[in-house]
């Protein structure tokens, strides 16, 4: 697939910090500082602090890669990649013609403007090159970014790294029933869609819901894959409208922010029953 030509990086604040209570040394964007929603990822002691939109987008290109069997690292080369080019937001701005995501040039083949700015489809082109690259599952992640995007700034993946692998720790179920993901949403505004929630589980996470009622049921068949689920279901809280997600004995909700003891009933509906530690139920408000 052709490549997009070197491009500016954007620029990404940063500012050291301590997590109060948990004393969790990391680095935070400072433009979330002052938002009052924020998703906070945390793994190996280190955080990542995103908006629900960066949640989200990082939540997918996470989903596609576990949806194409790629292993973790696919998704660490990703994120990393993805930060440094948007700063995980669906740009519809970039250098020349370059949008979305990877900042991904139309011009240069990587698709019209519509598809370079779709999440899913961004993420299987960045991907579709990625397992391309020789030696990639073990190369360098900086270089291996590199060689997908050409940038004329190669060295600035690496700085992106640790972040790109506390994301992937957390969204592809790596952490399981340890998964520190702290999402302050608030209450969700409007009225959330069961039906369009389970096709979009379908779409991103390749997997065959239920819907009864407010509640979208997935058996994954894997335990990671099902925390994988959970979590991505958490960080598309804020767009989806979800207000509770359930998987292995443990539930997150909009008032506990993380995942807390819950036991595996499931207590409504058609989907009711004990949930296997593969299952995950979402709930919509």
């Amino acid at each position: 697939m052709p490549r997009s030509r070197p491009r500016r990086p954007l620029v990404l604040l940063v500012v050291a910090g301590l997590t109060v209570g948990a004393a969790v040394v990391g680095t935070r964007w400072a433009v979330d500082e002052l938002a009052p929603a924020r998703c906070v990822f945390t793994a190996a002691d280190q955080e990542v602090r995103l908006t629900p939109e960066q949640a989200a987008n990082a939540a997918t290109i996470a989903a596609v890669a576990g949806r194409r069997g790629l292993p973790p690292r696919a998704t660490t080369i990703a994120l990393a990649t993805a930060i440094q080019e948007s700063k995980l937001r669906n740009l519809r701005y970039g250098d020349a013609d370059s949008q979305g995501l990877f900042q991904q040039r139309p011009s240069q083949g990587w698709g019209t403007v519509a598809d370079v700015t779709d999440a899913v489809y961004a993420s299987n082109a960045f991907y579709d090159v990625l397992v391309q690259v020789e030696d990639w599952e073990t190369g360098v992640v900086t270089e291996v970014a590199q060689e997908v995007q050409r940038s004329a700034f190669p060295d600035a993946y690496a700085d992106h790294e640790w972040e790109g692998r506390v994301l992937a720790s957390v969204l592809t179920g790596q952490e399981g029933r340890a998964t520190l993901l702290d999402c302050r949403l608030g209450d969700p505004t409007g009225t959330g869609s069961p039906a369009e929630l389970a096709d979009k589980v379908n779409a991103q996470l390749g997997m065959e819901p239920v819907t009864d009622g407010p509640r979208v049921r997935v058996e994954t068949g894997d335990t990671a894959r099902a925390w994988a689920a959970a979590t991505w279901a958490v960080s598309h809280a804020t767009s989806e409208r979800v207000v509770s997600v359930q998987v292995d004995g443990m539930r997150w909700d909009r008032r506990s922010r993380v995942f807390v003891e819950s036991g595996n009933d499931d207590d409504g509906g058609a989907v009711t029953g004990t949930l296997s530690p593969t299952a995950v139920v979402i709930e919509v408000g």
